[in-house]
């Protein structure tokens, strides 16, 4: 084994599309708006919070009610 591939032994990189399940619960920063809606953006993964009355920049705990792997964006809702 090089010493390049003994530094990266068991190191892995996070994905810049995480995957949730409905019923998961998150700590997050509201990023933006969307009409009514506010909108999380976890890596390139983008979470809506339907008719909520939630500024940019507040961080909130939210749970996912729906998701779509395929095309990571879901819905959630405010706890």
């Amino acid at each position: 084994m090089s010493r390049f591939d003994a530094f990266f032994e068991g190191a892995s990189f996070r994905s810049a599309t995480p995957q949730y399940e409905a019923g998961d619960e998150l700590d997050v920063i509201v990023t933006g708006r969307d009409g009514d809606d506010a909108l999380v953006r976890i890596g390139d993964t983008i979470l809506r919070l339907p008719e909520t009355d939630v500024v940019a920049d507040s961080e909130v705990r939210i749970r996912v009610t729906e998701f779509d792997a395929g095309e990571s964006t879901g819905t959630a809702e405010l706890l």
